[in-house]
C-alpha cells in the first residue's frame, strides 16, 4: 500500500512539473524544482512517518482484541473443561458405584443360586415338602393374626376323632371352625411341566398330577369336615402359587371338583386375602358385642338419671317449701322488731301523788 501511494505521488509530481515548465523561463525551473523536490522529500517523509504511525495503532489495537479474544476463549475453554471434567467424575463415580451394586447383586444371585439348589434339595423329599407347607401357613396365620392368637387360630389341632390338622381357624358363625390343611403336589407338576420331556411322559405326569391333586381334595374332606365339629367346609393350602396359577388356568375340572367337595384351594397370596377378610369380620363382630353391652349400660344409667332427677325434684320441691317458710317468719321477725320499737318510743307520764 505504502508503495503504491509513492507512485502516485511522483506521478502527481511530474504533472505538476510538466504544467509550471509551460509558465515560467528555465532559470527558475532548476530553483522552483529544487524547492518542490525538497518539499516533496520533506512531505512525503510526514506522510510516511503518519502511515507508519496509524499503521502500529491499528497493529497494537488488533492486538489487544486478539488477545482479549484470545483471554475469554481461554477463560470459556477452561471453563467448559472443568464442567466437563465435573460430569466425567460424577459418572465415572455413579457408573463405580453401580458397578459395586452389580457386583453386590451378583454375590447375591449367587448365593441365591445356591440356596435355590438347596431348597430344591430340601423339596425333593415328602416330608421336607410337608414341613415347608406348614411354616409357611404358620407365617402367614402369625403374620394376620398375631403369634399365639389360640382364640381365633391354632396349629397341629387335634380332633376327638383323633386326626391331627395342620391349622384350624375359629371363624365367627356361621362359618364355625374351619381347617386350613397343607398339601404340595410337587413331583408330578415339576414332570408336567418340563420342557425337556417327552410328550407322553409329561402327558403321563399331568394325569398323575391330578390324580395327586384330588386325592388330597379326597382326604381333607373325609378327615376334616366333621359334622358337629367343624364347619360344611375346609381349605387345601398351595404353598406354591404356580401350582394354584397352573390348576385354575388349565385344570377347571379339579376345581370344580373340590368346589362339590367343599374345599377351597388356596395359595399364599389368596389365603392371606381371606383370612384378611376373616380378621375384619371377626373385628367387626367384636364392636357389635362392644356396641350392645354399652347400649345395655346406657340403658342402665338412663333408668338411675330419671331416679336422680325424681329425688332431685322431691328435694328442690321441699327446698321451696323451707325458703317459702324461712320467708315468712323473716316478715314476722320485721314486725315484731318494729313493734318493740314502736314500744320503746312511747313516752311514759308520771302521775303525782296527793
Amino acid at each position: 500500500m505504502e508503495y503504491v501511494i509513492i507512485v502516485l505521488l511522483v506521478v502527481i509530481i511530474v504533472l505538476v512539473i510538466f504544467s509550471i515548465s509551460k509558465n515560467i523561463n528555465e532559470g527558475n525551473i532548476t530553483e522552483r524544482l529544487g524547492k518542490l523536490e525538497t518539499n516533496m522529500v520533506k512531505e512525503l517523509g510526514e506522510f510516511k512517518d503518519k502511515i507508519n504511525t496509524n499503521i502500529n495503532n491499528d497493529f497494537e489495537k488488533i492486538d489487544e482484541k486478539i488477545e482479549r479474544k484470545l483471554t475469554l476463549i481461554n477463560d470459556h475453554v477452561n471453563e467448559r473443561l472443568d464442567v466437563n471434567f465435573e460430569k466425567t467424575n460424577k459418572t465415572f463415580t455413579s457408573v463405580l458405584e453401580r458397578l459395586s451394586k452389580i457386583d453386590e447383586a451378583q454375590k447375591k444371585i449367587d448365593s441365591l443360586g445356591a440356596d435355590i439348589v438347596s431348597l430344591q434339595s430340601i423339596l425333593t423329599d415328602k416330608k421336607t415338602r410337608g414341613i415347608f407347607g406348614e411354616v409357611n401357613l404358620k407365617q402367614i396365620l402369625v403374620s394376620v393374626f398375631g403369634e399365639n392368637n389360640d382364640n381365633v387360630y391354632k396349629l397341629q389341632y387335634t380332633f376327638p376323632t383323633g386326626v391331627i390338622a395342620d391349622s384350624v381357624l375359629f371363624a365367627p358363625e356361621p362359618l364355625g371352625t374351619i381347617v386350613i390343611d397343607s398339601k404340595f403336589p410337587l413331583d408330578n407338576y415339576r414332570l408336567m411341566i418340563d420342557k425337556k420331556a417327552g410328550i407322553v411322559e409329561r402327558k403321563n405326569a399331568e394325569k398323575q398330577f391330578k390324580i395327586d391333586v384330588k386325592k388330597h381334595i379326597d382326604a381333607i374332606c373325609d378327615k376334616y369336615i366333621i359334622d358337629g365339629v367343624t364347619s360344611d367346609q375346609a381349605i387345601m393350602f398351595l404353598p406354591a402359587e404356580a401350582i394354584f396359577a397352573e390348576l385354575n388356568a388349565y385344570h377347571s375340572d379339579i376345581i370344580e371338583y373340590a368346589y362339590k367337595k367343599r374345599v377351597w384351594i388356596a395359595s399364599p397370596t389368596t389365603l392371606m386375602s381371606t383370612l384378611t377378610t376373616i380378621q375384619l369380620v371377626i373385628k367387626n363382630i367384636e364392636k357389635d358385642k362392644y356396641t350392645s353391652v354399652i347400649h345395655e349400660e346406657l340403658n342402665k344409667l338412663s333408668i338411675d338419671f330419671k331416679r336422680y332427677k325424681e329425688r332431685w325434684d322431691k328435694l328442690s320441691r321441699s327446698i321451696d317449701a323451707v325458703s317459702r317458710d324461712a320467708n315468712d317468719i323473716h316478715i314476722t321477725t320485721d314486725k315484731i322488731s318494729k313493734r318493740f320499737d314502736a314500744i320503746n318510743n312511747v313516752e311514759v307520764t308520771k302521775i303525782d301523788k296527793k
